[in-house]
């Protein structure tokens, strides 16, 4: 969800079309069991595609009935009808501070990525790869590196949808506010799953892998049960 990049499941269906979905999550993970709504697009054009989502997180316990939001948007411009592309991205958005009776809002990773696209795709659509290779600027913070890989993957005669992204950068971590870095690169990704049960509604989930993410010490694994309703 943190970076839900799961556009490439629409891409299955046409390169020329709009593609927009909800989703609804439950978190599992540890010290969360909280509620979280994404809402996505992707539309392709003969010049690349545009892809944004916008995460709100709902219930997180101690805070209030809203706490968090996401916003993501990405723009890949196509090299001459090639596999590559020009890769350019925002990240933004708020929270609040974790603690009971703190009323207290704080940014989300402001950040702007630029570098380079390849896509890989069956001539069926029913597999697709991305890799991207991109510099990263966080606010406040040092000049970066991203590393992004996404994939999709249909199958059962379209019924199932395999879909995900994985990203590695550098970023120091501060996590005992101690002005003192713990931590220099961080990795996150989201595989989902999803059973389509007809063409607009989809039932599944994600498991959120991280390390060293968004305030989280070492490896965690976050899964969710989540339902999807595609437009």
């Amino acid at each position: 969800m943190k970076k839900n990049l799961l556009f490439f499941t629409m891409i299955a269906f046409a390169s020329a079309i709009s593609a927009q979905n909800i989703q609804l999550h439950y978190d599992f993970g540890k010290d969360r069991k909280y509620v979280t709504t994404t809402v996505e697009m992707f539309k392709p054009d003969k010049l690349g595609n545009t892809f944004f989502f916008i995460d709100f997180d709902y219930g997180i316990p101690g805070q209030d009935f809203m706490s968090n939001a996401y916003f993501e948007i990405a723009r890949v411009m196509t090299i001459k009808k090639s596999r590559f592309g020009l890769h350019g991205e925002y990240n933004g958005g708020f929270g609040k501070i974790p603690v009971e009776g703190v009323n207290e809002f704080f940014s989300v990773n402001n950040a702007w990525l630029g570098g380079l696209d390849y896509s890989v795709n069956a001539k069926d659509f029913s597999k697709g790869f991305s890799a991207k290779l991109l510099y990263k600027q966080i606010q406040d913070k040092q000049s970066s590196f991203q590393l992004t890989g996404v994939w999709y993957v249909n199958f059962a005669k379209g019924k199932m949808a395999f879909t995900g992204f994985a990203d590695f950068w550098k970023e120091d971590s501060d996590f005992n506010f101690d002005g003192t870095t713990d931590a220099e690169f961080t990795f996150l990704s989201e595989p989902q799953l999803w059973y389509n049960i007809n063409t607009h509604f989809a039932a599944g989930g994600e498991v959120e892998l991280s390390n060293n993410f968004a305030g989280m010490d070492g490896f965690n694994v976050m899964p969710t049960l989540g339902a999807k309703w595609t437009f």
